[in-house]
């Protein structure tokens, strides 16, 4: 129901998102992977799977890096020869420019041949040699638009910086794009500001507003905060002082991920903007792991509760009639 959800621009859209084994990863090991990411995800009532590019961007920043890069196996491959048993629609990134508009054009066949969806991301770096600007992998793509849609990424940071996010969410509309999946939120501030000046700014030009998905992820460790905060994701000092205190920071990062998926709830419904979820596990530890499916569980039920998302059974109904 994902094509049909985004195209009708209806709320409460839940996806969950993950990166693929490391490159290296033995076949077993690979195999045994994603036999457990296919359990997990199984009895989650979620209307697709994200599989991430991982990309080096070490280059970004003079920051030292918390954690050493490991280039990950290729999404596509990955989610079309291991997890194909799991029947939800998956979402691919890939960073277009990195790629010649013949291999883009390819990749894209593929991808449309498997029913997948893309989602175009920059390149590592300010500096990287781009093959396919943004426009021209946007223009590949639309030869698709009748039987698919494309997403793009929106970075409530930089909207806080630079004040241009809403123009570049129009801009990025105008070639195509139905729908934006966020960076990482943990300043509700920063993401609500972004929903605004996007509805003042569809409003101005009577256009109907994209499907925004927040992106919602577990903190494990003080470690991985740090982490967070390399990669750009803003987490308010209050915020980082409740989870630094906390006997539990897994815990308590679950129970601040579900309040900010309310409160940005009932935001997006009093602007009548369509919004949904994406519950990101990229962490290896098995606590963090199961936080997340915790999360989605929540958030899923906290969706249906307010009466945004629909039960299985009323789609069932909804198809029969």
């Amino acid at each position: 129901m994902f094509l049909e959800k985004i195209k009708s621009a209806e709320s409460g859209v839940l996806l969950y998102g993950i990166t693929p084994p490391k490159v290296g990863t033995t076949p077993e090991r690979v195999a045994e992977i994603a036999q457990k990411t296919i359990e997990r995800l199984t009895t989650l009532d979620i209307d697709a799977l994200v599989v991430y590019d991982v990309q080096d961007e070490s280059a970004r920043t003079k920051e030292e890096r918390p954690f050493p890069f490991l280039n990950a196996l290729d999404p596509l491959e990955f989610a079309s020869t291991h997890l194909g048993s799991l029947n939800i629609p998956k979402i691919i990134y890939r960073p277009a420019g990195k790629f010649s508009p013949v291999e883009l054009s390819d990749w894209l066949e593929e991808l449309h041949n498997q029913n997948f969806y893309p989602v175009f991301v920059g390149v590592p770096a300010p500096d990287y040699p781009v093959k396919t600007s943004l426009p021209e992998a946007y223009e590949i793509w639309s030869r698709h638009q009748d039987t698919s849609v494309i997403g793009a990424v929106t970075i409530p940071e930089r909207h806080n910086l630079l004040k241009d996010e809403d123009a570049r969410i129009l801009d990025k509309m105008s070639s195509g794009v139905s729908y934006f999946i966020s960076q990482c939120i943990f300043n509700l501030d920063y993401a609500k500001q972004v929903i605004e000046d996007l509805v003042i700014s569809c409003t101005e030009k009577n256009i109907s507003p994209p499907t925004v998905i927040f992106t919602i992820t577990a903190c494990g460790s003080a470690k991985t905060l740090q982490f967070m905060e390399w990669l750009g994701i803003h987490v308010p000092d209050e915020l980082k002082e409740e989870l630094k205190k906390s006997d539990d920071i897994l815990e308590k990062s679950v129970k601040i991920c579900l309040d900010i998926a309310s409160e940005l709830t009932t935001f997006c419904m009093e602007r009548s903007i369509p919004f949904g979820f994406n519950i990101e596990s990229v962490a290896i530890r098995k606590a963090e792991i199961e936080a997340s499916i915790s999360i989605a569980e929540g958030i899923g039920q906290m969706l249906k509760d307010k009466g945004v998302r629909k039960v299985a059974k009323d789609y069932e109904a909804q198809v029969v009639k």
